[in-house]
């Protein structure tokens, strides 16, 4: 039927965060516009009521680096999962266009967008907007998987030759761009994306703006600031928000910046 909503009941919607967790409720929000999961779980230490009623916070001790946050996603997320499988969203990812998600998706143990710099075939994918199933989740967490830092990076390449020895299914890199837009992909065709640098383009320059008010851990957006500044200069306040932004960068750098 035209119109009709997305409904993945073999899916939980998962995020995990200490920090930007404004900005990742918004995330989750946006997912859920486009699709009924059969659950959606936010693990925070923050003590925040999200707007959304499906929106299930899970208290969670603070995650208090990225390394921490692998760790979790490693070893502890999988406990909260009882659906086939899990997307992972973070605040700069979510789900785009609904209607590119394909049925096959759940053919496999893990899809993420896909890593360009890598030319030997483990080059998918990305965790930060990311997709696997419970098993293999399981198998991430047995102790004679190697549990490295970044998680992603431990499945997709550090530990993928293990699991697809125990069977896991990793979607093939053209799959993976029709699933997420990161450093590789098309935005006008994916399914949804992970990278700050795609926001102002995939939710336009006036609501990236609010989520960039929200955030109070801007260390992600360093490494393309210059990127985001020219698609800011683009807005409809281009020259005043782009002064705050080198404003805030300044003050970040020397340790002057309030949070939020």
């Amino acid at each position: 039927m035209a119109g009709a909503r997305l409904v993945l009941p073999q899916v939980t919607l998962c995020a995990a965060s200490s920090v930007n967790v404004a900005a990742t409720i918004r995330a989750l929000e946006a997912c859920m516009a486009q699709i009924d999961f059969a659950a959606c779980k936010l693990f925070t230490d923050a003590q925040v009521t999200p707007d959304h009623p499906d929106i299930m916070v899970i208290p969670i001790a603070p995650l208090t680096s990225a390394a921490a946050y692998s760790d979790f996603l490693l070893s502890q997320i999988v406990n909260y999962v009882e659906t086939s499988h899990c997307l992972v969203a973070q605040w700069d990812g979510h789900v785009l266009n609904a209607t590119q998600w394909r049925d096959e998706f759940l053919d496999y143990d893990y899809i993420g967008a896909s890593w360009p710099q890598f030319t030997d075939g483990h080059d998918v994918g990305n965790g930060g907007f990311s997709l696997r199933s419970r098993r293999l989740m399981e198998a991430c967490r047995e102790p004679e998987f190697a549990a490295v830092h970044p998680e992603d990076i431990a499945i997709g390449r550090v530990g993928r030759a293990r699991l697809e020895g125990r069977g896991m299914r990793f979607a093939p890199r053209a799959l993976a761009d029709m699933f997420a837009t990161e450093r590789a992909g098309d935005l006008a065709s994916s399914f949804g994306y992970h990278g700050v640098w795609h926001m102002p383009r995939a939710i336009g320059t006036e609501a990236f703006w609010n989520v960039y008010s929200t955030l109070d851990d801007r260390s992600t957006i360093r490494h393309d600031f210059v990127v985001l500044l020219k698609q800011v200069l683009q807005g409809r306040r281009g020259q005043v928000c782009a002064l705050r932004m080198i404003a805030d960068r300044v003050l970040d750098a020397i340790g002057l910046h309030q949070r939020p």
